[in-house]
């Protein structure tokens, strides 16, 4: 397909190009694992892997001895922590087990750490659904909390997974009536757990249009590392083989029927309702009806408006944001990839589009799909894939590329950093070598990097949003660059934007500091908030605006 092809909007070519994309885009379901730390995400992508018969044995607990780390944790700190610090992507596809329809899944597991939280705000502007993933014995936490306001405040529709069954915790209702109350999202179960929390032994799968109850009961298998075989019974069977734990779970799915918690698909889309699911990740139970809700339920790419306000539909030529740049993922060919979400139209390996920033051609001659660390050469994607660009040095975060009729959409906000750090190369030789790497982790996103005419090149400092953040940059200064660094932290614990006039009577107050963003904002650092107020009060024409913190 030409450009001159789908410059003719009435052509024959042209409308056979938008019913192809238009038939792709509804194959698609791109979503992100999001949940507090520890609630079972890394696991869980594990899982529907293998499910999706992508992978033929799951990696397992991270932090066990002997074991295999999970495919979308690739990073060293990662494997040894057991915890991931980075978003990553995997795509692959799934058939529906009644259906020949092959779905395509691009699937992004993020961080958990409200240290990375930056990262993973950046994954829900490129996503059209999330997963949600709560610890059935801890219920809702504090990062849980604001990835579901996130995802209200963006619109993406949330499908809640209620983890660990297999392990002692609380009781069903008790879990919904949490997520009603504390976010005022009405949770909707497809299935409910038959068996206490601890003794998790299948799943009710609950009618829909007066359709009798069904029970799905699992075996396991060893060490959760293959799928559970899953047998089919009806209402009366499973009544006779599980007794009071049947009944326990049949009367819960009447009692929310009466309460109109039955799943609608309308009120889903609408972020009104949450279908609820049941699960033990690390046992792989619940897993492939989460895969098959997902494929049924979570909505396939749709139209985006750009920052005129304008809706680019999936059908228009070709557009695409990046919400992610990543090196060092291949440590044979120290290569950066920055990870694009396609927007609309069909893509195609080699193509030059136009790089809104800059207005510049832009080449794609390596393209990439992921599936965690590894990856292969894609020649074309459509609407809600994801797809890497090796050495894409000129974009970063928030960038729009796009073929056929200009269009830019909106930047990806900064987040407020709370913790400031200089950091030095422990040896002058390494000084080259220092400053490409605080280029490069500056350009991914890593951390902001500040500077001053004071602390010179030799000494930035590094801003974050959380203090793990700082050991990122040095693990990856010492791993990718051969670089051993010193990190100092600063006294400081605000930032707030200013502006030429205001920053030199700030540099003359005690405990603040001003500085330069790479992208040219000027930044002023405050110790506390009582000398920012004591500031404000004797200086009320002093430029002091607060930094995009949250996705209000």
């Amino acid at each position: 397909m030409t450009d001159t092809d789908q410059s003719v909007p009435g052509s024959a070519s042209a409308k056979r190009a938008s019913s192809s994309v238009a038939a792709e885009a509804k194959r698609r379901r791109t979503f992100a694992v999001i949940s507090h730390p520890d609630a079972g995400k890394s696991t869980l992508t594990e899982a529907l892997a293998l499910h999706a018969q992508v992978i033929a044995e799951a990696g397992a607990v991270h932090g066990k001895s002997g074991r295999k780390s999970t495919v979308s944790d690739w990073m060293e700190m990662e494997k040894a922590r057991g915890i991931s610090v980075s978003s990553t992507a995997l795509q692959f596809t799934y058939v529906l087990p009644d259906d020949d329809a092959e779905c395509v899944i691009n699937l992004v597991d993020t961080p958990g750490h409200a240290d990375f939280s930056e990262d993973t705000y950046r994954v829900l502007t490129a996503v059209d659904c999330a997963v949600m993933l709560i610890d059935s014995a801890k219920g809702l936490e504090p990062q849980t909390l604001k990835l579901f306001q996130v995802c209200k405040h963006r619109g993406i529709p949330v499908i809640t997974v209620m983890n660990k069954w297999d392990r002692p915790g609380r009781m069903v209702l008790e879990l919904l009536d949490e997520v009603s109350e504390r976010i005022g999202l009405l949770p909707t179960p497809l299935y409910l757990p038959v068996g206490i929390a601890g003794d998790f032994r299948g799943l009710l799968r609950r009618g829909k249009d007066g359709e009798p109850a069904e029970y799905i009961k699992f075996t396991r298998t060893a060490g959760g590392a293959t799928i559970a075989p899953e047998e089919y019974l009806s209402a009366e069977a499973a009544l006779s083989i599980e007794g009071d734990d049947w009944e326990t779970a049949a009367e819960e799915s009447e009692l929310l029927s009466a309460t109109g918690q039955d799943h609608n698909q309308e009120t889903f889309l609408a972020g009104e309702t949450s279908p609820v699911i049941f699960t033990s990740a690390m046992l792989n139970f619940g897993v492939r009806q989460l895969l098959q809700a997902l494929v049924e339920l979570a909505p396939p790419p749709h139209s985006r408006q750009s920052v005129e306000g304008e809706a680019r539909d999936v059908t228009d030529p070709f557009s695409a944001v990046v919400f992610k740049v990543q090196a060092g993922m291949d440590s044979a060919h120290r290569d950066r990839i920055a990870f694009m979400r396609i927007v609309s139209g069909e893509f195609e390996r080699g193509m030059v589009v136009t790089h809104a920033q800059t207005g510049r051609p832009f080449a794609t001659k390596y393209a990439q799909t992921m599936f965690g660390r590894d990856r292969s050469t894609v020649d074309t994607a459509y609407p809600g894939d994801v797809v890497g660009l090796v050495n894409a040095t000129a974009l970063a975060p928030g960038h729009t590329l796009f073929n056929g009729p200009a269009v830019e959409y909106p930047p990806i906000p900064s987040f407020a950093p709370e913790h400031f750090a200089v950091l030095r190369a422990t040896s002058a030789s390494k000084y080259k070598q220092f400053r490409k790497a605080i280029e490069q982790l500056d350009s991914e996103g890593v951390v902001q990097v500040l500077r001053n005419d004071l602390r010179g090149d030799a000494s930035p400092v590094l801003a974050a949003v959380g203090p793990m953040q700082f050991e990122v940059v040095t693990a990856r200064m010492r791993t990718e660059f051969n670089v051993e660094t010193q990190l100092d932290r600063l006294p400081y614990a605000l930032a707030r934007r200013t502006d030429a006039e205001s920053a030199t009577e700030l540099g003359r107050q005690r405990g603040v500091e001003v500085f330069l963003r790479t992208d040219g904002v000027l930044l002023a650092l405050v110790s506390d908030k009582w000398r920012l107020q004591f500031i404000q009060k004797e200086h009320p024409d002093l430029t002091l605006e607060p930094l995009v913190a949250t996705a209000d």
